[in-house]
């Protein structure tokens, strides 16, 4: 007789550990973040504009996508920043600038070479 009191005795105990009707829990939808430019992306990509635009002066009608590469990779980061602000208006003689010196020379009379053997 003891046995079923005992078993009631816990069941009702038990039952004070179940929680009858769970509150739902809020389910905070995920909103997808836009990636973060990389600010010296932008400016390198402006600048590359700014900088083809006046080499395309300078050398009309030729490929000047290596050359504006050979100035790209011989300015600091400052200059293509300077570059980039100036645009069309204000840039040659940053570009100028750059382009006198002996890496941006060797990088470019190297293009020039190879455009030759291409063409």
């Amino acid at each position: 007789m003891r046995l079923p009191l005992i078993l009631t005795v816990a069941a009702l105990a038990l039952s004070g550990c179940v929680v009858q009707n769970p509150a739902p829990v809020p389910v905070t939808p995920t909103v997808p973040t836009a990636p973060v430019p990389n600010p010296d992306a932008a400016v390198r990509s402006s600048a590359r504009v700014v900088i083809n635009r006046e080499m395309a002066k300078r050398l009309p009608g030729a490929n000047v996508a290596p050359y504006t590469d050979c100035v790209m990779q011989n300015a600091t980061t400052a200059e293509l920043a300077n570059i980039a602000d100036a645009g069309d208006a204000g840039a040659s003689g940053s570009v100028a600038s750059i382009v006198s010196r002996p890496t941006t020379t060797q990088c470019i009379a190297g293009a020039a070479a190879a455009a030759k053997g291409a063409a």
